[in-house]
């Protein structure tokens, strides 16, 4: 009875765990952030059965089209390997833009396979910030050539990128510990952008949690609703009282 009980769960199993491989997440983490920031977010998804690669870049260092091209291109592909899989996404911040350069890219290099994309606190319509501060010297040398393509004009990156074809949800923070920030940009938001930017056109789904941006990778409900979202496509909504 316990050899048939056995031989029925192995083929109720599902194909990719039979043959064991595991499906296969991208980390990016954010502006003058490094992987340690996804270090949680990466045990909870393993946890889960998932491989996951937290990919460094150097975000300071070059402009967001190099960053993609030269640093993270070649970072996927490794963790890939040659079949290259399916890849699921978890970004946060200027990741999430790094992403969608990277589709944009797509047709130039199509062995690059889109999975499931969860954005945490993407400035995906700019950020007020860097229109106001953008400008400044200390910002330059804080924030490099990305920091400074990320504001909310028509050339700037996040909008000339337009709208997505992807199956992305975005979560939102709207709790701020920057509060000087925060009275820069109309609206709520996590102390580094505003909700109304960090939707997306296109977008499969979104969420407003209360998390500030430097912890949104590192919150509990963030990373349930994250590995929801890699599972089943959506997040989990509250239920509204009749």
């Amino acid at each position: 009875m316990g050899n048939f009980r056995a031989l029925l769960i192995f083929l109720l199993m599902p194909l990719t765990a039979q043959a064991g491989e595991a499906e296969l997440v991208v980390l990016l983490h954010g502006l003058a952030r490094s992987p340690d920031s996804m270090e949680k977010m990466k045990h909870s998804l393993e946890q889960e059965g998932y491989e996951v690669c937290n990919l460094g870049y150097p975000s300071t260092e070059q402009s967001i089209e190099q960053l993609a091209a030269d640093q993270v291109l070649p970072a996927i592909h490794a963790c890939s390997g040659p079949e290259r899989r399916r890849t699921h996404f978890v970004t946060h911040s200027l990741g999430g833009i790094i992403v969608r350069q990277l589709h944009a890219m797509s047709a130039v290099d199509a062995e690059l396979r889109f999975g499931r994309v969860v954005m945490l606190g993407p400035p995906n319509g700019g950020s007020e910030v860097v229109d106001k501060l953008g400008g400044m010297p200390p910002f330059q040398w804080l924030n490099g050539p990305a920091g400074q393509q990320l504001g909310t004009d028509k050339d700037a990156v996040p909008v000339r990128l337009g709208a997505t074809d992807l199956e992305v949800g975005v979560i939102a923070g709207n709790r701020s510990i920057n509060l000087i920030l925060s009275t820069l940009i109309p609206g709520d938001d996590d102390g580094k952008v505003s909700i109304d930017n960090a939707r997306l056109e296109g977008m499969k789904d979104f969420i407003v949690l209360p998390v500030s941006h430097p912890f949104l990778m590192k919150d509990d409900d963030v990373i349930r609703q994250t590995i929801n979202f890699l599972e089943a496509g959506a997040f989990q909504h509250p239920v509204p009282d009749a």
